[in-house]
């Protein structure tokens, strides 16, 4: 039987920790080539729509995944597939909203446990939306911070964002009234935006920062101008295939040079020790999150064995055999 998981049902079983863990523990895999993965692939619909797909494979715990999603009038629509390797059964259907937002927030927190400052206790978000807000608990979860500054172009939106975040990590998170000066006393800030152009610009960036950019998976979007990819000391991605097609951040400013491709590693291979990190506090580094279907992978398992242990779900009866 395949097990239907709803999105009530993953708010109930996923937390932010078991996010991280899980997404740290793939990266090790995948970083050792027991984890392949294939990069996302889209249909441009009519009137501005998509259709989106990625898969990845776990040969170590005999796992695939599937993430379908379309985005169509504004609204987006997720589903994780999960099947065994071992019996080639689909296992679970679930829904994926808000387990995306926390893989993609976990994959920053692990980005950040890795790269930024041990003593950084502040940390800036660029964007208001559902994914900023897993984006500033990941970075609270790894890193336990005392303030954060946000800034987003609506005023109300930024407002509302900083009391309910507040509340929710019970830390100081003011309202700022640009980029530039939300990141002036941040030790880590994370862009979390739509915008097709740079949100943050070299300038702005204080030494030492870490920067997590997850927005722009386009080849011709950016959060971050050419002269910050520039002032990035270390500059890591979660796969090279796939930010090579999406990662406007890069894509762009390394069209003069594609020799600077040469400096980018993947974030797996720093979680598995194959390359180094920071090597100073003055350093800024950068994480550029495009999203891999590792990470689905990863937290679709932990909801599944937690589903089945709760009684969670309901069975969906597919490929029965016909007498």
């Amino acid at each position: 039987m395949t097990l239907h998981i709803n999105e009530s049902e993953v708010h109930q079983l996923l937390t932010m920790p078991l996010a991280i863990d899980a997404v740290e523990d793939i990266s090790r895999k995948q970083a050792l080539g027991n984890v392949l993965i294939h990069p996302r692939r889209r249909f441009q619909l009519a009137d501005g729509g998509f259709f989106h797909h990625m898969a990845a494979l776990d040969k170590e715990a005999g796992f695939v995944a599937t993430k379908q999603y379309t985005y169509v009038k504004g609204k987006l629509c997720f589903l994780v597939s999960l099947f065994s390797t071992t019996t080639g059964e689909l296992l679970a259907l679930i829904e994926a909203d808000y387990l995306g937002r926390l893989r993609t927030g976990a994959a920053s927190g692990v980005a950040t446990k890795y790269l930024a400052r041990k003593d950084a206790q502040s940390a800036a978000i660029i964007g208001t939306g559902s994914q900023a807000k897993t984006q500033l608990e990941a970075i609270n979860t790894v890193r336990l911070l005392d303030s954060a500054y946000v800034y987003g172009r609506d005023p109300q939106r930024r407002q509302q964002f900083c009391e309910e975040m507040s509340e929710r990590l019970s830390i100081n998170v003011y309202p700022m009234d640009s980029a530039a000066a939300a990141v002036r006393n941040a030790a880590i800030v994370s862009t979390a935006t739509t915008a097709s152009h740079p949100v943050l610009t070299g300038e702005d960036l204080p030494m030492g920062i870490h920067i997590n950019a997850i927005g722009a998976n386009h080849a011709h979007k950016q959060e971050l101008d050419a002269a910050a990819i520039a002032k990035a000391n270390l500059i890591f991605v979660d796969s090279i295939e796939q930010s090579k097609q999406e990662a406007g951040d890069l894509i762009i400013p390394f069209q003069q040079h594609p020799e600077r491709w040469n400096d980018v590693h993947e974030l797996a291979q720093l979680v598995a020790g194959q390359v180094p990190g920071r090597a100073s506090d003055s350093q800024i580094t950068l994480f550029k999150s495009n999203g891999i279907a590792a990470w689905d992978l990863a937290v679709a398992v932990k909801v599944y064995h937690l589903a089945k242990e709760k009684g969670l779900g309901r069975d969906l009866s597919f490929y029965s055999s016909s007498v």
